[in-house]
Order: C-alpha cells, then structure tokens, then sequence
C-alpha cells in the first residue's frame, strides 16, 4: 500500500523559523514582521490580513530577494534524502503550507510531488491580496483530500509532519503524525515526537533507515 507524506513549512521543514521571516531578513525588516507573526500566534490576525500586511511591508520585493531568502533559510538537513527515499518507495510526498507560494513551491525543484501554499500576488507586487487564495488550517485538511484524490488514496494511507496549532487538525484527521520541533499544540496528537535537526532522523521514526 502507498503512502502519502504531508510535510508543513515553517518551523518544520524550516527550523525555528518560517518564510515570512527570511524574506524580512532579506529587507532588513525582521522586527516588523515579528510584531506580525506575534499578533497571528495570538489570533489578532486572521491569514488574509496577515498577507496584506505584509504585502504593505515588504513594497518592492523582488524575485531576487525571495530566491536568496530561501537559500539562505535555515532548512532541515536531509529533506531531498527523505523525499527521493519516498519515492523510492513507490510513495507521494507533498508540503502545505499557509506560507506565500512563491516561496513554497521553489520545493518541487528539490523532489517534492506537490508544494501548495498561499495564493499571494506575484512579485514585484502589484494587486492586492485576494483573501480567498490565502489558505488557512482547515484548507490543510481540504487539500489533504485533494492530494490523496489525486494519487488514488484516503486519509487512512497518510502520514503528516508538522510542528504548530496550523497543523493540529491535519494531526487530528491522519493515522500517523510526526512533530517535529512542535509546540505543545501538536505534541500531545502526534504519533512520534522529533527534536533536532535532520529530517531523516524524523522520518525514521515511522519508516526505519532512508
């Protein structure tokens, strides 16, 4: 029987940070965009809003920018090892991600099956947000069921990998869940617990050796 492995972002894949925070890195914004990411851990921000306002933010980010901030971002050793073992297993894997998805799907150059994130406008940005294409918890769940409609399985055949309250009901929805890194918000629901920093070493917990 397949597998499909569903892997969150940040503060999974990327250790102890997230997308939104490397792209400040880049434009020298970190405090700015930590009041943010403060205000969206506490629920004063919904995901649309956050978007906008970071959208308002970073102005005239450009392309260049994004691709060094995700070269630069502090990854998790070992991910393209696990997703070619994946593969080689005759299995799927995928990120979700409420991240921008300029950002999340540079992943497909590195193995991935799919790389599903937010529906930001494009960079440099020149429309607005459309709250509608920003993906929030539930569309986790909503896109795990697309995927495994894709791939001719059921939730049954899934694993997920996540570390944060955005994860709890994909957690809560599998089988078979990893936290990696994670917050209280996950640990408690999840199948195995993972602390370090080599994504093979998490993934050996429900697969043995890549």
């Amino acid at each position: 029987m397949s597998r499909l492995h569903l892997f969150d972002l940040d503060g999974t894949l990327i250790h102890g940070s997230a997308a939104a925070v490397e792209i400040s890195r880049q434009l020298g914004l970190e405090p700015e965009i930590g009041e943010l990411e403060r205000a969206f851990a506490a629920g004063q921000l919904t995901p649309p809003r956050f978007a906008e306002l970071a959208v308002e933010l970073w102005g005239e980010l450009t392309e260049a920018e994004v691709a060094a901030a995700f070269e630069g971002a502090p990854w998790l050793a070992g991910i393209r090892d696990v997703w070619a073992d994946i593969k080689a297993r005759g299995e799927r894997c995928a990120v979700i991600s409420l991240s921008p998805g300029f950002f999340v799907e540079r992943l497909l150059d590195w193995g991935v099956d799919a790389a599903h994130g937010s529906l930001w406008p494009a960079v440099p940005f020149r429309d607005p947000v459309d709250p509608a294409g920003i993906l929030d918890a539930a569309a986790k769940v909503r896109i795990a069921d697309e995927l495994c409609a894709r791939f001719g399985l059921t939730r049954a055949d899934c694993v997920a990998y996540g570390d944060s309250m955005s994860d709890a009901r994909l957690f809560a929805m599998v089988p078979v869940s990893v936290a990696v890194n994670a917050d209280h918000h996950v640990r408690d629901l999840a199948s195995h617990h993972y602390t370090g920093l080599d994504l093979r070493e998490a993934y050996e917990l429900i697969s043995g050796p890549a």
